[in-house]
């Protein structure tokens, strides 16, 4: 119980942070185009936990910890490379998307994992009970509110945005698949950093024409968004999606769109309507309803 409550608490905090980087990549935005931006940002977030595993391994091996099996060892491997190429597509999908489309409706469209996860979910055959479903159908309602303000007609952009949706539920259920193999959070997540960062850099170079003085204009929004969005953001959805059901997961991560709003309310002095407000009432509800099963063993949600 103490343990998946702590998953939640991770799964909590990494919603937060997502949240509150969205204004600083808004502004990142603003210097250098996608492509560059994200390859930066998430090759920084690879570097940072570099020396925090150093840390953290010398620690455990004074503690004369077990080291970690060769399967294991395949598996952070295997699993960071895998969730790394999820992670690309996604986010170079969602870029794109952004780019082509309101941020209201990509945010909403974006939330649709919610959906998506315990879908998927049901072609892997894991049930997922009613009180969840209703939580996620509550959870969308809520996302719409706060999101979708001048109705809703689907362009290439919210298609865009659509696919990164997808690829972001293929990678929740990824990493549950990983975790499910006994790999090393911080490892995977590591390898997953330098993997997508690659790939990002790969097509930095061929699409665009990155400048180390548009990238240095950008520091602190990179440095920010490298730091607690990659580095320690995705640390903890792997390490907390260990003791979270997949769907219970997606709901706590999904507030992410609600600690947007709420940032831009604080930082930028952004207006919050009645109808927003609104929204994030319903999205918090529906993850407190969801949040009863919490203590429930697991396997009782798969």
């Amino acid at each position: 119980m103490i343990k998946q409550l702590r998953g939640s608490i991770l799964l909590l905090i990494t919603a937060m942070i997502w949240g509150t980087a969205f204004v600083a990549q808004s502004k990142g935005m603003d210097y250098i185009e996608p492509f560059t931006y994200n390859s930066v940002r998430t090759l920084i977030g690879g570097i940072i936990l570099v020396p925090i595993i150093t840390l953290f391994k010398k620690a455990e091996n004074n503690k004369k910890h077990a080291p970690l099996s060769k399967a294991s060892s395949r598996a952070n491997i295997s699993g960071g490379i895998c969730c790394g190429i999820i992670l690309f597509i996604a986010s170079s999908f969602q870029q794109y998307g952004i780019s082509m489309t309101a941020a209201g409706k990509a945010g909403f469209i974006t939330a649709l994992y919610v959906v998506i996860v315990p879908i998927l979910g049901i072609i892997l055959k894991r049930k997922t009970g009613l009180k969840i479903w209703v939580s996620i159908l509550i959870a969308v309602t809520g996302f719409y509110l706060l999101c979708i303000h001048d109705g809703f007609k689907l362009s290439k952009g919210d298609f865009y945005v659509l696919i990164c949706a997808v690829f972001y539920a293929v990678h929740i259920v990824a990493v549950d698949y990983f975790n499910g193999k006994n790999t090393d959070g911080m490892i995977m997540s590591c390898i997953q950093f330098f993997t997508a960062g690659i790939l990002m850099g790969i097509c930095m170079f061929i699409f665009e024409d990155p400048h180390i003085a548009d990238i240095l204009s950008a520091k602190y929004t990179i440095l920010y968004t490298g730091i607690m969005s990659c580095g320690v953001a995705y640390t903890l959805q792997i390490i907390g999606q260990k003791t979270t059901p997949p769907a219970i997961a997606t709901l706590l991560m999904s507030l992410e769109s609600v600690f947007a709003a709420i940032s831009g309310w604080l930082f930028l002095s952004e207006k919050m309507s009645a109808r927003e407000l609104t929204g994030c009432i319903l999205v918090f509800a529906a993850v407190i309803s969801a949040q009863s099963n919490i203590f429930k063993p697991v396997a009782e949600e798969t």
